[in-house]
């Protein structure tokens, strides 16, 4: 996609065309919300067996009764395709304005691995990410300087934490002269776990004992045994979480004055917990004083994730449509809402 087809698409008021790539919890989810939205229409999809391009927009019912039922968006009657090399495939073959990487990143290189085939096929875009370790965010800051030659506009660390908190933490942070401590708790609850396969094993991951390439390695029944014995909850303190990095690059705070945890359970919809950052710093008198921010117990951790990924999705298009390209996290950039 050029520069010219970029400005012309903002210029004349066309929705933005996007495409997820990773059909599972997160992105059946994300579907389910661009199915509401006029700014932007979804055009394509990819999963692990195959993909799905439609530029006039597919339907997120078709593409996951495709998905439960036959296992692949690629057995979608129009616009199907079968493929091992579903990426590389749909990059090279669907004109699309900006991805939603609605992928697990297991293992933790797996994410950089994508930039990478993106900058490999000169497809120049906008890509947002809901990633959630620093580590995994630090392989990106080394692709920086390569995104930009590139032409891409990458925004990283962009769903719920990192992301829509570590925003509202940045911004909470203008009360003060001096950040003593950002605090972010989260309470994720799902109906069913195998709705959130790879997220869950995310966070099996953080767990002490656990390492990315365990909880990759875990068969189902593993994992279940797991949560079996914990209730269904999983209890997370101290995790390596991008929040820090984030905010330490946004120049907030050092990142060792970030902490992040929370409880997941996996049994029942309703969250274990509410969701919140806390942020306590000294104001230019001199007082302590800490500001806490909220999420409503009714939002579901998709729409807490998606929601922001496309606000920052369409932030990312004004960039490019700016010749502002590189790397963005969400502490550095705004989301824009989209209607």
């Amino acid at each position: 996609m050029t520069q010219e087809h970029l400005t012309n698409n903002i210029n004349q008021k066309s929705p933005i065309r996007v495409g997820l790539l990773g059909f599972g919890g997160l992105g059946q989810a994300a579907a389910r919300i661009l199915a509401a939205k006029r700014e932007m229409i979804l055009v394509a999809i990819a999963d692990k067996h195959g993909y799905a391009y439609n530029p006039e927009g597919l339907d997120p019912d078709q593409c996951m009764a495709a998905y439960h039922h036959q296992g692949s968006v690629g057995y979608l009657e129009a616009g199907g395709i079968l493929s091992h090399n579903s990426i590389e495939e749909l990059i090279s073959s669907a004109p699309v304005d900006g991805y939603f990487l609605a992928l697990p990143n297991l293992p933790n290189t797996f994410m950089a691995s994508v930039a990478q085939q993106f900058m490999a096929s000169g497809w120049r875009g906008v890509l947002v990410d809901a990633m959630k370790r620093t580590s995994a965010v630090e392989q990106l800051l080394a692709l920086k300087a390569d995104l930009s030659a590139a032409g891409i506009t990458y925004m990283t660390g962009c769903g719920a934490t990192p992301g829509l908190l570590t925003a509202a933490a940045a911004l909470a942070a203008q009360s003060y002269t001096e950040i003593h401590s950002v605090k972010i708790t989260f309470g994720v609850g799902i109906a069913n776990w195998e709705a959130y396969r790879a997220t869950i094993r995310e966070d099996i991951a953080h767990i002490p004992g656990y390492t990315v390439d365990r909880a990759m390695a875990m068969t189902d029944e593993e994992v279940a045994a797991l949560l079996d014995r914990t209730e269904g909850k999983i209890t997370l303190e101290n995790m390596e979480h991008a929040d820090d990095i984030m905010l330490e690059l946004a120049g907030i705070c050092p990142r060792d004055r970030v902490t992040v945890g929370g409880v997941v359970d996996t049994r029942n919809a309703k969250k274990p917990l509410s969701t919140n950052v806390q942020i306590t710093g000294r104001t230019f008198e001199g007082k302590i004083s800490t500001h806490t921010f909220t999420l409503g117990d009714e939002t579901s951790m998709a729409a807490n994730v998606c929601g922001p990924a496309f606000g920052y999705l369409k932030a990312g298009i004004n960039l490019q449509q700016r010749g502002i390209y590189g790397l963005f996290t969400a502490a550095e950039i705004m989301p824009q809402f989209v209607k």
